[in-house]
């Protein structure tokens, strides 16, 4: 027995059965996954524009105090980033640009997590059907080979149902690429709409960071003007 033969000996005994059960299983993975995503992302929504208006009007009158406790009521992932930068905002502008950089990038691998797996069952789910329906179809035609090869003429008249049973045995093998269709659709179809959601929301998260960084920004110039008013006035005496 080459290779060959054994490859197709060991399709045909195993069949195409054990392709849709794992095609069943990621399926079910698939939809959980998504439910799960969406939950997520409904847990974490805010009105982001209310907000950073609250914001830009407590920043306003000096309260960082209150848009602390303002930000932190927020359940949605803009504001914890910004959270970040208040905490470091005494230490200066560029060390609160820094924590919301490391506190966005947290943010995204929250945003971001499970969905790989959907990108990849979505192109790959396809191509994992076609293998069941090329086993089926192995099948299908190595019947209709022993067939031919058992005919005699006793059994002529019995051999005109043979192409009907091997037609019938490929429609049910082209079920597993349905299937597989059926599996990666939706599967794509949410990694894109969860991608797209997670890129609004960490637009979001910078024009909330800006709003941070423009009132840090504006408030070092007095700062740094009264310092080297002092500096002339030490020269000086």
């Amino acid at each position: 027995m080459n290779l060959v033969e054994w490859l197709q000996h060991l399709m045909t005994n195993f069949g195409a059965t054990w392709v849709m059960q794992l095609m069943i299983a990621l399926s079910v993975a698939s939809v959980t996954i998504m439910l799960e995503r969406g939950w997520f992302y409904w847990s974490i929504r805010d009105d982001i524009p209310t907000l950073a208006q609250s914001l830009r009007d407590k920043l306003r009158t000096d309260d960082m105090a209150g848009a602390l406790t303002l930000l932190e009521k927020s359940p949605s992932a803009e504001a914890a980033v910004v959270v970040a930068g208040l905490r470091e905002a005494d230490r200066g502008v560029k060390a609160a640009d820094k924590a919301m950089r490391g506190a966005a990038a947290l943010q995204k691998m929250k945003l971001e997590r499970r969905l790989a797996f959907l990108g990849t069952l979505g192109n790959n789910a396809p191509f994992i059907g076609l293998f069941g329906t090329v086993i089926g179809v192995v099948q299908a035609f190595e019947q209709l080979g022993k067939q031919g090869m058992g005919q005699n003429a006793a059994q002529a008249a019995s051999s005109a149902a043979a192409p009907t049973a091997v037609m019938s045995a490929i429609a049910e093998a082209l079920v597993a690429t349905a299937v597989g269709l059926a599996v990666a659709i939706p599967a794509v179809a949410a990694y894109n709409f969860y991608q797209r959601h997670t890129r609004a929301v960490l637009g979001n998260t910078e024009a909330l960071t800006n709003v941070l960084l423009a009132y840090l920004s504006g408030e070092e110039k007095p700062k740094s003007a009264a310092a080297r008013a002092k500096a002339a006035d030490d020269e000086d005496d």
